[in-house]
């Protein structure tokens, strides 16, 4: 059984996820101590119970001590079972953070496999669902890593009620990535939208002020494709507004941002939020968002071959992934930071992969 520290560094609930996931791919037994540490209210939320009770399902793992507010689990796997599951948090707790514990399972079980998970679609603190929609998913099938997504219902904070539901197809073996070249902006795209008793004027007014602030750096040509919503009531759950805000590169990079409105901020200032995040990895030549980068670190670990990804400072989310997937795989992670002018600050992350293959 191999021990990792929840506390260690960010001490948030990636740790967990990231170590229980690979304990059932790689089927090996795994101790988490100091469960989120790190947080104002650490131990297991919702959504991490949640998490780890789908993955004890399809695993038919044996799971001590795990409840609400529990900061010590031992997770032993058998197996992993294809099916139909359902994961419900039964809060606003993030079913994007549920997908990224299950979905790399369920993509090395024994058949074609359905998720139904229940919960809050755009949260604070987490990828919202369109996220996973425009840059996690096209950027995961790089690896050969694909899957639907069916977004049935948003739910918002405070009672979540959001339903997504996910086919996945599982696959021999991951392919390496190299996401190092830049290339120039093709073209900036995103959604900006209100739900509930917000008016459709707040969503137009987040949706403008990103288009100004994009053209104080860029030209008239480049495009700017804004989808501007007003969620229908029988479609979302709760009062809510945000945008997420991306661009693609001629070498096909996908980078963006999300943030959701709050009732102290300005439209024009949840916009700009996430707008200046945006331009702030562009303008380092990036190929991989700030929120992307650790959520590959697990899939190049898994990878046959020699992936190499180029990011910006990295965060200690990044830090976090590549010390528990080196204790979990002893594969290698190589940083370097490229501290030079034509590289503008950026880091190169690269690994040889394990070249993990599904069992049979």
């Amino acid at each position: 059984m191999i021990n990792i520290d929840g506390s260690y560094l960010e001490g948030g609930g990636q740790i967990l996820r990231n170590a229980t996931t690979l304990s059932v791919i790689l089927n090996i037994p795994v101790h988490v101590t100091n469960i989120r540490a790190g947080r104002s209210q650490d131990g297991l939320r919702p959504q991490h119970l949640t998490s780890i009770q789908l993955l004890t399902e399809f695993s038919e793992a044996t799971l001590d001590r795990a409840t609400i507010g529990t900061t010590d689990i031992q997770f032993t796997p058998k197996t992993i079972k294809n099916g139909n599951y359902t994961g419900d948090t039964k809060t606003a707790g993030s079913v994007c953070l549920m997908m990224q514990t299950a979905l790399p399972c369920l993509l090395f079980a024994n058949g074609p496999s359905e998720l139904k998970l229940i919960g809050g679609t755009n949260v604070d603190f987490a990828p919202d669902i369109d996220y996973y929609e425009m840059i996690f998913r096209p950027v995961a099938k790089r690896f050969n890593f694909n899957f639907n997504l069916n977004i049935v219902r948003r739910g918002y904070y405070p009672k979540g009620g959001g339903d997504v539901r996910i086919t996945i197809d599982p696959v021999e073996q991951l392919n390496a990535v190299d996401l190092t070249e830049f290339g120039q902006i093709k073209r900036f795209f995103g959604r900006s939208f209100v739900a509930g008793s917000l008016c459709l004027q707040v969503a137009e007014e987040l949706a403008e002020a990103s288009r100004k602030l994009i053209r104080q750096h860029y030209t008239e040509e480049l495009p700017i494709e804004i989808e501007v919503v007003k969620e229908p009531d029988q479609i979302a759950t709760g009062t809510a507004n945000g945008i997420i805000i991306a661009a693609e590169t001629t070498t096909g990079c996908l980078l963006a941002a999300n943030v959701l409105g709050k009732r102290e901020k300005s439209a024009s200032d949840v916009a700009i939020q996430a707008t200046e995040q945006l331009l702030k990895d562009l303008s380092c030549e990036a190929c991989v968002d700030r929120y992307l980068e650790d959520q590959l670190i697990l899939l190049m670990a898994l990878a046959k071959g020699r992936s190499r990804i180029r990011c910006g400072p990295l965060s200690d989310r990044t830090k976090t992934a590549i010390y528990v997937v080196e204790h979990l795989t002893n594969v290698k992670f190589q940083v370097t930071d490229e501290n030079l002018p034509a590289s503008r600050g950026t880091i190169l992350i690269e690994c040889e992969g394990l070249g993990y293959q599904r069992r049979h």
